[in-house]
């Protein structure tokens, strides 16, 4: 195979990336559009943006699906950590394949049917649907993501070194937060990212397991881009892009930092 790019390589590539974010440019091209028609430029113009603020509606489901991701990451990420650990550090006991099955099950299961089954077992128990009925399902489903990303990283745990702690008279409990969790830290930040991130772009068991004054923001975008986009939708829009683009920044900085930190940690090893 050939390593020079061939014209037909470079044009597929070109327009891969153009049909995934061509729309996305053109979204944040648009909202500082002075006009209000979003299909019409009129000039430059951050009023939109200010505008969107004073959005109660906005507002109001921007809070809520901060709270409920913030809340169901934290939770998703403590469940779905135990459950990696019991996963690969007890691999015999009894109703292990259940239990493995009830946990990555959210992993392949529609979102209809899980936003269904949910709503089904809110009705039946007598819950109301609201804010913390959203956040159980988003526990729900954002757990298993964050059990295989720290079950990935506890397979290629040095079990040695806790063993070693142990040997010199650490419990269990003290060579689990000092050994074990600094090691397998990068892996369940990067679950809490990964299910924070999940919980704030859900959209469909959101709308099955949401009640009054529940409404998360993707909820609030989708029911009033079916009455036609405005241009405080496209500035919502591109606050989040720049969020997210900001988060993936500093995760990106704090990873290179780190291995730049244990390298020289390896060299004065070394040396020493």
């Amino acid at each position: 195979m050939s390593g020079n790019w061939s014209r037909f390589n470079i044009v597929s590539i070109v327009l891969g990336f153009a049909f995934l974010y061509l729309p996305i440019v053109l979204l944040v091209i648009f909202s500082f559009n002075e006009s209000k028609l979003v299909t019409v430029w009129g000039g430059f113009s951050t009023k939109w943006y200010v505008a969107m603020f004073h959005n109660q509606g906005l507002m109001d489901a921007a809070w809520v699906t901060i709270r409920v991701g913030l809340i169901s990451a934290t939770v998703a990420t403590v469940l779905g950590t135990l459950a990696a650990l019991a996963l690969v550090r007890y691999t015999r006991f009894r109703g292990r394949l259940l239990f493995s099955g009830m946990v990555f099950a959210p992993l392949v299961m529609p979102e209809v049917i899980t936003g269904l089954s949910l709503l089904l077992l809110f009705v039946a128990i007598g819950l109301d649907r609201g804010f913390f009925t959203v956040t159980l399902a988003h526990i729900t489903f954002t757990m298993c993501f964050v059990a295989v990303v720290v079950q990935s990283r506890l397979m290629t745990f040095d079990r040695s070194l806790e063993e070693a702690a142990m040997d010199l008279g650490a419990p269990p409990v003290k060579t689990f937060f000092q050994i074990t969790l600094p090691v397998i830290l990068p892996a369940i930040v990067s679950g809490w990212m990964l299910a924070f991130t999940l919980s704030i772009d859900d959209l469909v068991i959101s709308s099955f397991t949401s009640g009054p004054g529940a409404t998360t923001l993707p909820m609030k975008i989708y029911s009033q881009v079916r009455l036609g986009v405005t241009p405080e939708i496209n500035a919502a829009c591109t606050l989040m892009i720049a969020v997210v683009a900001l988060g993936v920044v500093a995760a990106s900085v704090a990873n290179k930092r780190r291995e730049v930190q244990r390298a020289r940690d390896e060299q004065a090893a070394q040396r020493g």
